[in-house]
């Protein structure tokens, strides 16, 4: 892909991580609130839950979070291709 076309690729990208962030952490909340019955998940300075508490909390964010951003990021070269014919992983 030629040099023009990625710098206007990276706008695209970089919207899409936000979008990806604000999706994963709506999405965190809603599975733990169902999981555990709290209305959110404990941070890692929060002294009234666990340690294992925290750190299962972290991983489901996490885990949320990469299968979002791998979701978005495709789409958005999906629709990046779509546009300019051009996959933007060229």
């Amino acid at each position: 892909m030629g040099k023009g076309k990625k710098i206007v690729y990276k706008p695209v990208d970089m919207a899409g991580g936000v979008v990806a962030g604000a999706v994963s952490a709506a999405a965190t909340g809603r599975l733990w609130a169902a999981v555990s019955g709290q209305d959110e998940a404990p941070g890692a300075l929060r002294l009234d839950h666990d340690f294992g508490e925290v750190v299962l909390a972290a991983a489901l964010h996490g885990a949320v979070f990469a299968a979002t951003s791998t979701a978005v990021s495709r789409l958005s070269a999906l629709g990046f291709r779509r546009a300019t014919g051009v996959w933007p992983g060229d």
